[in-house]
């Protein structure tokens, strides 16, 4: 008896059905992107003269090509630690130092007067070498925006402390979709009035170019 051969399989079609399958994915999947840092630019203003800032102020860091962190306040300057950066920016913030006009009623910090006079005067300024690391970077922006929430975190449950919840949380439930849209419009109004007082006040350099 004859032995019967095995039939072919046809495979002339498996490129097409391939290139299907990809285009199903690539249309169906999707692709969760980073949100990146959240900074919001100040509207254009007609200026005809800057204002004046005294120096005292200015928190000015600096990160070198090294990765050091490098803080000048009050006219010294000194290497600082990241994990030192948060409570200093909050020093510097809450330090009350202004008088007259310039004072300030609610920071609790130690009235320098070699350093910042209030919360709407002080200004943190951040200028990167181009060569400092990633994680450097973040890590340095981190600590300065948990300062600004720490005090604002203390001023918003110092003047409504009927909510049980500090600023950060009010924020959050602020942008939950769940949130009603009356609920929104108390938050809203709080929340904008604690960012007036405590204004964020931070102003990025251009990097530096290493030699």
């Amino acid at each position: 008896m004859a032995k019967r051969s095995a039939p072919e399989v046809n495979a002339g079609s498996m490129a097409d059905i391939a290139f299907l399958l990809l285009i199903f994915f690539l249309v169906t999947t999707t692709i969760e992107t980073d949100s990146g840092l959240n900074r919001k630019l100040p509207p254009m203003e007609d200026q005809v003269d800057p204002p004046i800032i005294k120096e005292k102020n200015i928190f000015q860091l600096q990160v070198n090509r090294n990765n050091q962190l490098f803080l000048k306040t009050g006219g010294e300057e000194k290497v600082i630690e990241i994990k030192n950066l948060r409570q200093a920016a909050v020093d510097f913030l809450d330090n009350g130092g202004g008088q007259g006009e310039d004072a300030c009623k609610r920071c609790q910090g130690k009235r320098n007067p070699r350093s910042s006079d209030n919360f709407d005067k002080a200004i943190i300024s951040l200028q990167n070498d181009r060569q400092t690391k990633y994680n450097v970077y973040i890590a340095v922006q981190n600590e300065i925006i948990a300062a600004y929430n720490q005090l604002r975190n203390r001023e918003f449950e110092r003047e409504y402390p009927q909510l049980s919840m500090n600023f950060v949380e009010a924020e959050k439930k602020y942008n939950d979709p769940r949130t009603s849209a009356g609920e929104k419009d108390k938050l809203k109004e709080k929340l904008e009035k604690i960012k007036l007082l405590i204004p964020q006040k931070f102003s990025e350099a251009e990097p530096k170019k290493s030699n």
